[in-house]
């Protein structure tokens, strides 16, 4: 397994979020050693969805306006419907994700979270997947839309749906693994 024991990662969420697209990148990122924040728009749990049924909420570490991209190594985006609709309308969670890609640092997005990659206007020119209702929205934003599990472009990586999350999570932990050695 690849050596991310140094690498801080950051995983923005709020209610909403699809449970396994958040749970699973984070117990990934744990096991390989890494020290992950969650950050969401308030300290208070948000709830996590098993596809239209309530499922497990969690309580972040810490809220949106008090992170600072410079201070990790990779962002992950869960999806669900709810959540990065939410996180679209807040300007900091913007702008956290334009800060991560300005800095060219690993950012991972999977099913409706590229929803936030169009609002921070990040993927003129970039090859990108997602669920599938999301595709003319990222066309729109001048993305390059492949169905495939998980596609890798420079430092984003993106996925479809919760069946695709093995392949996500070992895309994202290969893909930090050589920014942090």
């Amino acid at each position: 397994m690849p050596d991310i024991t140094q690498a801080r990662v950051l995983i923005l969420a709020t209610d909403g979020f699809e449970q396994s697209e958040l749970f699973s990148p984070r117990e990934a990122l744990m096991d390989a050693g890494a020290q992950v924040t969650l950050a969401s728009i308030a300290l208070e749990p948000i709830q996590g969805m098993l596809h239209a049924e309530k499922g497990l909420t969690i309580t972040p570490d810490t809220t949106i306006d008090q992170v600072d991209a410079d201070d990790f190594d990779a962002l992950v985006l869960p999806g669900g419907l709810a959540n990065p609709d939410a996180l679209r309308l807040e300007p900091q969670a913007i702008a956290l994700i334009q800060a991560f890609f300005d800095a060219d640092k690993t950012v991972a997005a999977i099913c409706h979270a590229p929803w936030l990659l169009v609002e921070a206007d990040v993927l003129d020119g970039r090859q990108i997947t997602s669920w599938p209702s999301l595709r003319t929205d990222l066309e729109n934003a001048g993305a390059d839309y492949v169905d495939k599990e998980v596609v890798i472009d420079g430092n984003l990586i993106t996925s479809r749906k919760p069946d695709d999350l093995p392949a996500f999570n070992a895309a994202l932990i290969e893909m930090i693994s050589t920014q942090v050695s």
